[in-house]
């Protein structure tokens, strides 16, 4: 097994341990779904768990591979709920999801490899909002993680 979903899987057992019981994801390819996929897996060991999915349009696999289609249809038939922001794409619903995700949150695990876009919005939401954040990304500095939760 690779070194991220070790540690995804890590990080959603440490949060059960710590009570967490509701998983929250927002539908993207990659790292989304990942997550998504390793919740439901953790799901089938600890039937408590619940998995949620914030969605920013219905439409929001129209431009996907049939690869990436079927994986994200796969998650929505498994989520414990799912809520859709919009029925269609809005210059806004990205941002409007990752706020969506960010509310009332206790914990943010994300990939952040970069200091740009969508996830990098998110965890800067999550940090303003005083929200520990587990950074599964590979350091870029001398540093060796980039966890500022203790987990």
């Amino acid at each position: 097994m690779g070194a991220l979903p070790e540690k995804l899987e890590n990080a959603i057992s440490d949060l059960y341990g710590r009570g967490v019981r509701e998983f929250r994801a927002g539908g993207a390819v990659g790292f989304d779904t990942l997550a998504a996929l390793k919740v439901i897996a953790f799901r089938n060991r600890y039937p408590d768990v619940r998995l949620a999915l914030i969605l920013p349009c219905r439409d929001q696999d129209a431009r996907w591979s049939d690869f990436d289609r079927a994986a994200y249809r796969f998650v929505i038939k498994q989520a414990d709920s799912v809520f859709y922001l919009h029925d269609q794409y809005t210059p806004d619903c990205m941002h409007e999801r990752n706020r969506a995700l960010a509310s009332g949150s206790d914990f943010c695990v994300a990939y952040m490899n970069r200091q740009s876009g969508g996830t990098a919005y998110t965890v800067k939401l999550a940090e303003k909002a005083g929200i520990p954040v587990l950074n599964l990304a590979p350091s870029t500095s001398n540093d060796e993680n980039q966890i500022s939760m203790d987990i």
